[in-house]
């Protein structure tokens, strides 16, 4: 199965806060824009911002591995080096982790390095690295 793109859109409720975050916090390349909604290069994916302050709410959560994740959530699986590169970066910008970055499933099938964040719109994001890229679809 070869891999491509995907596009994914999400509510936010402040655009210039999101902007601020995607294009400056995370690093993201800005496409088009409009007075509703913006588009950025989310790792090779489109993520299009939308102005919807009224689909802001509180996320519920379910227990995976000793940790409280986020059921609704998104992200990419990332390649180690790129992975820790982004931790340090978002570490270095005082960005407060929802599940701070470490090993999930150590040990078993699956293994992988991972955390999780908000947006300032309370969109929650996981960025994965696995021990072994060909487990990320591994049954345990």
């Amino acid at each position: 199965m070869s891999l491509s793109p995907f596009h994914l859109a999400i509510p936010v409720d402040d655009l210039e806060a999101a902007e601020r975050f995607y294009g400056g916090t995370m690093g993201c390349a800005q496409g088009r824009r409009s007075d509703r909604w913006i588009d950025f290069n989310f790792f090779g994916h489109q993520l299009v911002v939308h102005f919807a302050p009224e689909e802001r709410r509180a996320a519920a959560t379910s227990h995976v591995d000793g940790k409280q994740v986020p059921v609704k959530h998104f992200g990419v699986v990332l390649a180690a080096d790129a992975w820790q590169a982004l931790a340090d970066r978002l570490k270095r910008a005082g960005v407060v982790f929802i599940i701070e970055p470490g090993v999930r499933f150590a040990g078993e099938p699956g293994e992988q390095r991972t955390f999780f964040l908000c947006d300032p719109a309370g969109n929650a994001l996981e960025f994965k690295s696995f021990t072994d890229p060909g487990q990320l679809f591994a049954v345990g």
